[in-house]
């Protein structure tokens, strides 16, 4: 699964729910940034020890990558997150969050062939959806923006009748 869309828009808050849902069936789920997860993937590659590392993850029927795309990767970062969807490949799932859609993916891989191979994987076989919806955390700030300007307009009404009606009471 793809999920792609603005910050805000309820990606991360999705593949959670999708991810504990499925824990609670008794499923193995690992979710964790996609930057932490590379650099693990890194020091694994330094170690020599990156196909240990990715027979690990194998345990994981799904692994959701949150925030792909998030931050400008390196080749060599570039190069172990696209080993890690070569291996899962119609092997294993993955559910990926990005703000970035597929047309700015090259910024991720820096390379035409290697971007277009990334995605001509993900796709195959993907359920792709896209959060085309204003960011929820900034909904909700203007919505309390406005419910603060209308405490403040209520409260300076109400102190202005308070005054008023001492002058009337006097």
């Amino acid at each position: 699964m793809l999920a792609f869309g603005l910050p805000g828009t309820g990606k991360t808050h999705l593949a959670g729910a999708l991810g504990h849902e499925l824990v609670r069936q008794g499923r193995s789920v690992c979710f964790i940034p996609t930057y932490e997860l590379v650099q693990s993937l890194l020091v694994a590659k330094r170690d020599l020890d990156l196909p240990r590392a990715l027979r690990k993850l194998d345990n994981f029927e799904l692994l959701i990558l949150d925030d792909l795309g998030y931050v400008q990767q390196s080749s060599d970062e570039a190069e172990v997150l696209f080993t890690l969807m070569a291996e899962r490949y119609e092997r294993r799932s993955v559910l990926i969050t990005s703000n970035l859609v597929l047309g700015e993916w090259e910024r991720i891989f820096r390379n035409p062939m290697t971007t277009a191979a990334a995605i001509d994987r993900l796709v195959h076989h993907s359920v792709i959806l896209e959060f085309d919806v204003p960011s929820f955390r900034t909904e909700k700030a203007k919505q309390e923006a406005k419910t603060k300007d209308a405490s403040k307009s209520s409260k300076s009404n109400d102190s202005r009748g308070r005054k008023a009606q001492a002058r009337t009471d006097a």
